[in-house]
């Protein structure tokens, strides 16, 4: 998918949200547990219910690695499903992979190639040579971990290295890999503060900014500072959409919570007009 189909599908939706699929089975409703495959089920019916509200979805690879190989095939499902039925969604593998040369290139074919996401995460810590195998893949997306959402970002993320925050190398170093335009960053929704400065050194690639919701980042405040002429935002909600109800409603209950949320960005973008 072009970042143009990708702002096209966000304006046509009058929305810039992304929904996480951390699917978790000591958390899908009870029932669930008796199908064939509870973590498909769950997926299928979460994305059935909230398509329309949304321009991505980004499956949380943990939750599905920790089931072996039976995780692995509904991850495997998920994706196809998503291909098949509703293929102007921007899909992103939250994997954080990374390695040098050869390994790299593996990872990207796993995700971009055997599964056919759009977007894989990445942590850039091992430089260019882990990076840009993954942007040689053309109509793929690489989304650099930059300023994170969790306490420990802070530990390296905002260390000063030559006078500037690591975080802040790691978004100016970046710009000058190989097709850099297909870079994407994440930037923790926590971190809100931060998104200005982050503006006037990335003032075009998207964002990627989890924590909305139930970590207590705030949509408007990322906003505020975040929003770009393209609009350039991907806000992830997962645990306060998926989980809305662990009762036979969940999936109408994450319909209403990912409505919430569409019609405030809905706000938020009529008065970019």
């Amino acid at each position: 998918m072009t970042t143009q189909q990708l702002v096209d599908q966000i304006h046509k939706k009058q929305s810039f949200l992304c929904i996480g699929l951390d699917t978790d089975l000591e958390k899908i409703p009870a029932f669930l547990l008796e199908e064939e495959d509870p973590l498909f089920s769950f997926n299928k019916a979460i994305i059935d219910a909230t398509h329309h509200l949304c321009v991505a979805y980004k499956p949380n690879i943990a939750f599905y690695e920790a089931y072996g190989i039976n995780g692995w095939k509904s991850l495997e499902k998920t994706i196809a499903y998503l291909n098949a039925n509703y293929p102007e969604i921007f899909t992103i593998a939250d994997a954080k992979r990374g390695d040098i040369g050869n390994t790299s290139t593996r990872y990207a074919k796993a995700f971009f190639e055997t599964l056919n996401f759009d977007s894989l995460t990445i942590a850039p810590y091992m430089g260019r040579d882990s990076v840009e195998p993954f942007l040689d893949f053309e109509g793929k997306h690489t989304i650099l971990l930059a300023l994170t959402s969790n306490k420990g970002a802070f530990d390296f993320q905002t260390l000063k290295v030559n006078g500037h925050e690591l975080y802040k190398q790691v978004l100016e170093t970046s710009k000058e890999y190989k097709n850099s335009e297909n870079l994407m960053y994440v930037v923790g929704a926590t971190k809100a503060e931060f998104l200005q400065e982050i503006r006037q050194i990335v003032p075009d690639n998207f964002l990627l900014v989890p924590g909305v919701g139930a970590q207590g980042g705030n949509l408007e405040e990322v906003c505020r500072y975040g929003i770009n002429s393209q609009v350039g935002l991907l806000i992830n909600s997962s645990r306060g959409i998926i989980y809305a109800s662990k009762e036979k409603d969940f999936a109408e209950a994450a319909t209403k919570e990912a409505e919430k949320m569409q019609n405030q960005m809905a706000v938020i973008l009529e008065k970019m007009k």
